[in-house]
């Protein structure tokens, strides 16, 4: 009855933890969802309307699949201050979210059978992305300065038929890692001698709370083959759903192209609710209360893990981001772990999932975005207790 990719598909773990912890009483470091109580709803009401009152009937209409012109070119000029990124609003695509980028590229690039790289441990949603055209992966080894250069240069060299390399270079989901600008000029040095496309996930780079922003991927492209993506989700409102592609004309043709075929265009009505939003309000004002709330949770969920976790965990310390990654003694599976803490309404994401290979068992994902500091503290102490239990 169903295609054959459907045999590769599997229930995401994320969304049916979430089922699991929209019950109140768990605490949650599960999903990878923004704080509600910062999205500007007063704002908003007085948008919605504004873009109504002023242009109605072109908000509720179909629009290009480009996407909306003024929005293009505010997400361009964003792109040049936040990321030095030199692009125009025609070097930009608007999406459905980042998620709609990872489908589209599947659809772009992969056939049944080819290669695409990625960081070992890599992004949930991506892996089923692109296992759903049938991709097979090849993980790179990481470390805390991001990709191993020298692996990833081995399998460039003895690897045929490798079609994409997916990379997360700031404040990576599922880790929280960076990657060192000397490691980001290696990469770019490296994979320059191949003429294989790099997708760029970066919808966290704003939310940088300490240390030094460091220059994108692309900014070191001078092939034009690094796909850069990047979406409001993380620094606005994630239910408006858009993000964006900035990319060469020979590969923004072919993402327009299949688009089409997808949904036509992303909402209309949310494009220009962004771009009225940034016209009447300041973004980087909201950005900056986002990282503010953000950096004090990561903070608080250190220092508690600090003081109850066993000396035998190790755990990474994110500059920015949504995310920190936890390494359990190798007698640990997370994913007993896990039932053993639902029990006492505490939820989290088991490691192994983000390996498109499997076979990593004692790592989890904690997310520090969405719980308050009061229960962040009380979720941690439960993590921590429940542990102690398997020693």
């Amino acid at each position: 009855m169903f295609a054959k990719r459907m045999d590769s598909l599997k229930v995401s773990d994320i969304r049916e933890i979430l089922k699991i912890t929209a019950n109140p009483q768990v605490i949650s470091f599960a999903g990878g969802l923004p704080a509600p109580e910062l999205f500007p709803i007063e704002e908003m009401k007085n948008v919605a309307l504004t873009v109504l009152d002023e242009a109605g009937a072109e908000a509720l209409q179909y629009s290009t699949t480009e996407g909306d012109m003024p929005l293009r070119k505010q997400i361009a000029t964003r792109m040049k201050s936040k990321f030095n990124i030199h692009s125009t609003y025609e070097n930009i695509q608007i999406i459905s979210g980042s998620q709609q980028g990872l489908d589209l590229s599947g659809k772009l690039f992969i056939d049944e059978g080819d290669v695409v790289l990625c960081e070992s441990p890599t992004y949930l949603a991506a892996i089923s992305a692109f296992k759903a055209y049938g991709a097979r992966f090849i993980e790179v080894s990481t470390d805390d300065n991001g990709m191993i250069i020298e692996e990833l240069e081995k399998i460039l060299e003895s690897t045929s038929n490798i079609k994409l390399i997916y990379v997360i270079p700031d404040f990576q989901n599922p880790t929280g890692r960076t990657w060192s600008l000397e490691r980001r000029k290696k990469f770019m040095s490296v994979t320059s001698r191949y003429e294989i496309p790099i997708i760029e996930d970066n919808p966290y780079g704003e939310l940088r709370f300490e240390g030094e922003r460091l220059p994108a991927l692309k900014t070191f492209d001078t092939k034009g083959m690094v796909i850069f993506f990047s979406t409001f989700s993380k620094i606005f409102c994630p239910g408006l759903r858009i993000g964006w592609i900035v990319a060469d004309q020979k590969f923004l043709e072919k993402y327009t192209l299949v688009k089409q075929g997808t949904d036509l265009h992303t909402s209309s009505m949310s494009q220009r609710e962004i771009s009225k939003f940034m016209e009447l309000y300041d973004l980087d004002a909201n950005v900056e209360k986002i990282k503010r709330v953000y950096k004090r949770r990561r903070d608080i969920m250190l220092e508690t893990m600090k003081e109850e976790f066993p000396d035998s965990i190790k755990y990474t310390h994110p500059q920015g981001g949504l995310f920190l990654w936890v390494e359990l003694p190798l007698y640990i599976k997370a994913r007993d772990l896990l039932l053993r803490c639902l029990k006492d309404n505490v939820a989290f994401v088991p490691g192994d999932s983000f390996f498109p290979n499997g076979g990593v068992e004692n790592t989890l994902r904690l997310n520090y975005s969405n719980m308050s500091e009061e229960r962040i503290v009380e979720g941690i102490k439960r993590l921590a207790k429940v542990i102690k239990e398997y020693e």
